[in-house]
């Protein structure tokens, strides 16, 4: 029996990258998954379509973010379709780089509406599920312990906030035997921020390996965090950085 068997997870933002790698590796762990998207709806049926070839369960659902009530949607849409919620994978954010000056409003609301709003509402709404042993698992950055030099003050921002809300959650959540903590990933190779991208070179260098990782690297982590090696670990974040914050 693997270590998830029985477990159904959430993760938002799995039609790709890390969130792709996420969903598949807890499916091969055992759980039962619902994967939100916005655009990509043949990329996340890919996805589907793969978990279910190595004979796991999944199903991809569209949530948009940006709206307001879609993180509380998606979070009851998967107990309406599997029964139970176990898992909360927090995914789903934008990587954002660039002059504070050319920051614009739309752009900080944007970010801050992903990275931040969508995480405490799906949050809110999972807590009304999630019973002993239920983890909430969000996706930061590296830029929560080291911001290496300018164009990337929204990143920070965003990605930092997690960092409250997380040692928030754990305490409110904890006596209920819920757990919430953070990977932190250092650069990956997605197509977001690809190792052959503009700067793929300064950011490899940054690191004590000096070189990418890749979002199964990620998604090893997430997992262990899921199974029964993560029930005393909570309110903290661990760093899959290849050394970027040393």
């Amino acid at each position: 029996m693997s270590e998830l068997t029985g477990k159904v997870a959430l993760v938002t933002g799995g039609s790709r990258g890390i969130g792709a790698a996420v969903a598949k590796r807890l499916a091969a762990s055992g759980a039962t998954v619902a994967l939100t998207y916005v655009q990509a709806e043949d990329r996340a049926k890919e996805v589907v379509k793969e978990i279910e070839a190595d004979g796991g369960t999944a199903v991809a659902l569209r949530s948009d973010l940006t709206e307001p009530e879609a993180a509380a949607a998606a979070v009851e849409q998967t107990v309406r379709e599997f029964g139970r919620l176990d898992i909360v994978v927090n995914n789903a954010g934008f990587l954002t780089y660039g002059p504070l000056e050319q920051v614009s409003a739309e752009e900080l609301d944007r970010v801050l509406a992903v990275d931040v709003r969508s995480v405490f509402l799906t949050a809110q709404a999972a807590s009304r599920h999630l019973g002993e042993g239920g983890r909430i698992i969000s996706v930061g950055s590296c830029f929560n312990g080291h911001v290496p030099g300018g164009n990337f003050v929204l990143q920070a921002t965003a990605k930092s906030a997690l960092v409250g809300l997380t040692k928030g959650l754990a305490r409110e959540l904890g006596p209920r035997g819920i757990t919430a903590t953070i990977v932190d990933p250092g650069p990956i190779d997605t197509d977001m921020n690809p190792a052959d991208g503009e700067t793929a070179e300064f950011q490899s260098g940054i690191t004590a390996l000096g070189r990418y990782g890749v979002a199964e690297d990620i998604a090893a982590a997430v997992v262990f965090l899921a199974g029964p090696g993560g029930r005393y670990i909570t309110g903290t974040s661990i760093a899959v950085d290849g050394g970027y914050t040393v």
